[in-house]
């Protein structure tokens, strides 16, 4: 009996040991799954009712989250939604890594990006509305989050502009984000329509790229 015994001790000790080493990833990934629902309930709140619809208590039952997990992981309604604008400019940047942007200048390459980006968030305009408001009249407590979404611009519109973006190309990245984020609050408070903000921005690009267009990349000049 001794025997057994002691397998089963042995079975339990390998078990215990194992469940000991794995415990931070699964601690790991069920915050990120926590996160992910936290995120996904701010997004379809945000998306059938605007900026006004996403309440903490509403976004921690849609979570299936306690409220004080919620303030945890994200401080204030801001933080939820500039964190989710963040998540969308990633999904956008995954795409674009898997097309050939098209256009011969920096100009048309950008222009298109904007194009592609705004479009997809003109298709959802209450959520637009949400994330745009959240992002620009964000308070200090939110900079990381802000942070975040201004370095995401920065290289999308950078790597359109040049696939190995100089410094300057980063500025005029920078430029380009805060033209298009302005915009944007313009067109869903109804300031401006969607063709004025497409005039706007092939304005802005123009202006601030075609100086830039004849100018060699990185890696034409190795």
């Amino acid at each position: 009996m001794a025997g057994p015994s002691r397998a089963r001790g042995g079975g339990q000790s390998v078990l215990n040991t194992l469940n000991a080493l794995t415990e931070d990833d699964l601690g790991s990934a069920a915050q990120r799954d926590r996160r992910k629902r936290m995120l996904d309930a701010t997004i379809a709140l945000a998306t059938k009712g605007g900026y006004e619809a996403v309440q903490m208590r509403a976004v921690a039952e849609n979570a299936d989250v306690a409220l004080g997990t919620l303030y945890r992981y994200f401080p204030s309604k801001n933080h939820l939604l500039v964190t989710g604008l963040a998540r969308e400019f990633e999904n956008a940047q995954e795409k674009l890594d898997r097309v050939d942007i098209p256009g011969e200048t920096p100009s048309e390459r950008v222009l298109f990006v904007l194009g592609r980006v705004t479009r997809k968030l003109q298709r959802y305009p209450q959520l637009t509305e949400a994330m745009t408001r959240a992002f620009m009249f964000a308070d200090a407590s939110v900079s990381a989050e802000v942070d975040t979404v201004a370095r995401l611009m920065e290289r999308m519109f950078g790597q359109a502009i040049h696939e190995e973006p100089s410094a300057e190309d980063l500025a005029i990245a920078r430029v380009i984000g805060d033209v298009w984020l302005s915009n944007l609050v313009a067109w869903v408070t109804r300031r401006a329509s969607v063709s004025d903000v497409a005039a706007r921005l092939e304005l802005t690009v123009h202006l601030l790229l075609d100086n830039v267009s004849a100018r060699p990349t990185a890696a034409s000049a190795r």
